[in-house]
């Protein structure tokens, strides 16, 4: 699978572990950046991410800030995109299985590097159940398309 990541200063090692473990599964990783420890604007890397699913360039997306949260509301104003911040794997499956989440994200603050590997592999290894979710995936874009 094609993944995107994206990441701020605050979680420059974390992403290199992760992409590590991506590439390690056989995975190709398509690097948004940062690339330094130099403070920067999370948003930035949250959209590139997110514009790159929308294009078609990666099928799934990983964002890394301090919490997870800033840089998910950043994709989450993508039209199309449903990112999620995970801190465990229970939702990180659920939120595949049951909301078609494209992106996962994760604060560098909160999880550690097993942990994260863990958050990721769920989300990567569960696909979309479909069905009644559907419909509610569904319904979540017609909100979008409200405005």
């Amino acid at each position: 699978m094609k993944i995107g990541i994206g990441n701020d200063h605050s979680a420059l090692e974390l992403k290199r572990e992760v992409v590590e473990h991506l590439k390690a599964q056989g995975h190709e990783v398509v690097d948004y950046g940062t690339y330094t420890s130099e403070s920067c604007n999370y948003p930035e890397y949250g959209e590139k991410v997110a514009r790159a699913i929308v294009a078609g360039e990666v099928e799934r997306g990983v964002l890394i800030c301090g919490t997870g949260v800033g840089i998910s509301l950043a994709a989450n104003k993508v039209k199309g995109i449903r990112a999620a911040v995970c801190s465990e794997p229970y939702t990180a499956r659920m939120v595949r299985k049951h909301n078609d989440a494209q992106i996962i994200a994760f604060g560098a603050r909160v999880v550690g590097a097993e942990l994260a590997k863990m958050i990721v592999d769920e989300f990567m290894n569960t696909e979309f159940e479909g069905g009644r979710h559907q419909t509610r995936v569904n319904m979540i874009m017609e909100i979008e398309n409200r405005d």
